[in-house]
């Protein structure tokens, strides 16, 4: 019974900041590009700390690439192909992408990669890789 207390707590969504908003800067949707490609992260309304700093109205960026749907909530983000960690408090990446159209979005998670509640999600947008 203690153990299931301490995970919900771990796992227990931060809240976001009133009009927090987080937003791809480039590529712009329906860019045609040529791998790699790099990726630069928009946000206010909130700061940028690294993964395990608890500091209020702040969180780090994940970057979701060719994913459906949304995270669930509560949760910490994987660490895969399709979800990529930004702990350090980066604000732009370049990722290699093969040739094709694909998927970008933003998502900001807390100290321990969980979404914010409600998510502070971008726009999904779509590439095309040359």
């Amino acid at each position: 019974m203690f153990g299931v207390f301490l995970t919900a707590a771990v796992n227990a969504a931060t809240p976001a900041p009133a009009g927090a908003r987080v937003y791809i800067i480039s590529p712009a949707d329906g860019a045609v590009v040529s791998s790699p490609v790099t990726v630069k992260f928009g946000l206010s309304g909130m700061g940028v700390a690294p993964a395990g700093v608890d500091k209020p109205n702040t969180g780090h960026h994940h970057l979701l690439i060719d994913l459906d749907g949304v995270p669930p909530a509560g949760m910490p983000l994987p660490a895969d192909d399709h979800h990529k960690h930004f702990g350090g408090g980066q604000t732009e990446t370049t990722v290699q992408l093969a040739p094709g159209q694909h998927t970008l979005q933003l998502i900001m998670g807390d100290q321990n990669h969980v979404p914010h509640e409600p998510p502070v999600m971008s726009d999904k947008i779509t590439i095309t890789v040359e």
